[in-house]
């Protein structure tokens, strides 16, 4: 899989990406969303793995303009986040999210192989 990872935390950003790599997975990180929306418009990712509490952009916006760009091929949605809230989920479920994944409730090693799974479907 070609991942994009979406935080603007550089040690989360790192260690997630560490983990995919580990996996077989090829992994672009970024800090913001609004450079996510840069790379996104030329394509070629299977997966944008993002955080939902951002400077600029949330997940939820950044989700919203993902939406937008009309890609042919568009990635599958994937919310990496520790807000754990129902509303949470159910705002990004609308916005047209894949899967959400509370940080805080799995180690990387399980946030892999959630992704890869939420990525099967």
């Amino acid at each position: 899989m070609r991942i994009l990872l979406v935080d603007d935390d550089a040690l989360l950003r790192d260690m997630y990406a560490t983990k995919f790599e580990e996996g077989g997975h090829t992994v672009e990180k970024v800090g913001s969303g609004e450079r996510a929306i840069e790379l996104l418009k030329d394509g070629g990712f299977d997966v944008v793995l993002f955080d939902m509490v951002m400077p600029v952009l949330t997940g939820v916006e950044l989700l919203e303009r993902v939406q937008k760009l009309g890609l042919s091929n568009p990635p599958k949605c994937i919310v990496l986040s520790n807000q754990g809230e129902e509303s949470d989920m159910e705002k990004a479920r609308v916005a047209g999210a894949s899967g959400y994944i509370v940080k805080a409730q799995m180690v990387p090693s399980e946030v892999v192989a959630k992704v890869e799974e939420l990525v099967s479907k």
